[in-house]
């Protein structure tokens, strides 16, 4: 998309009906959907092991489809915390998907209804992939790479909950590894933008890392977040 163009028009779209941007980003999104699958057995297991049954861990996957924010659920319940508790930690771990948003808006299309819907593909790993630089984003390449990724998150999940017995501690598989791994593979790919990516990820790790023995867990991610969104403005 050339830098004038309109809002509603995603970076690289195709026309009307070409379904092409939705295909290349669920073929790049693929290595993710596989890590957010192991994600999804890990958190199938968790949920098990605190006794939330079969049917409630899956539903909870589909409607919030966040492993940061589950996780986060999970580690508060299950450290005897309450409903309060466990939502503001998912909130604040989410939040960081505010100045995410704010990004990619100007390129969702259609009224309230729709660019809330659109906005649910509003993932870690999609959003990465969607990005064009310059604070530029391919709408239909960010749908087609979220889709996968729910679907691995999911099915992730049934497969934890249903063999939680056979696979049992995930620590001892080395799924524990595999969030932080998921993370680190997107920054590579973001810092492939020049020495301003570089500089922007550097401030934003160097203050999450100032504030993080000082703030509550998630305003850290906030705080880093909003340093990457100045960023992208700047860089526009």
């Amino acid at each position: 998309m050339a830098e004038g163009a309109g809002r509603g028009e995603g970076a690289g779209a195709g026309p009307a009906g070409d379904h092409r941007p939705y295909r290349a980003g669920a073929r790049a999104a693929l290595p993710f959907a596989l890590a957010t699958f192991v994600l999804g057995i890990s958190f199938g297991v968790l949920a098990r092991s605190l006794g939330w049954g079969v049917v409630a861990p899956i539903v909870f996957s589909v409607i919030a489809f966040s492993g940061s924010a589950q996780f986060a659920v999970a580690a508060v319940l299950g450290a005897g915390g309450g409903a309060v508790a466990a939502t503001l930690a998912a909130v604040l771990l989410n939040a960081r998907f505010g100045p995410m948003g704010v990004a990619v808006a100007p390129y969702l299309k259609g009224g309230p209804l729709r660019r809330a819907l659109e906005g649910q593909a509003v993932v870690d790993a999609s959003w990465a992939l969607a990005s064009r630089g310059g604070g530029r984003f391919d709408r239909e390449f960010m749908i087609g790479a979220a889709l996968p990724q729910l679907a691995a998150w999911v099915v992730g999940t049934a497969a934890g909950v249903l063999g939680g017995d056979l696979i049992g501690d995930p620590e001892k598989l080395g799924l524990d590894v595999v969030f932080p791994a998921f993370f680190l593979a997107l920054l590579a790919s973001e810092l492939r933008g020049g020495r301003m990516a570089v500089g922007v990820a550097l401030v934003a790790a160097v203050l999450a890392l100032v504030l993080l023995p000082f703030v509550p867990p998630g305003v850290p991610v906030i705080a880093a977040c909003a340093t990457a969104l100045l960023g992208l403005r700047t860089a526009r």
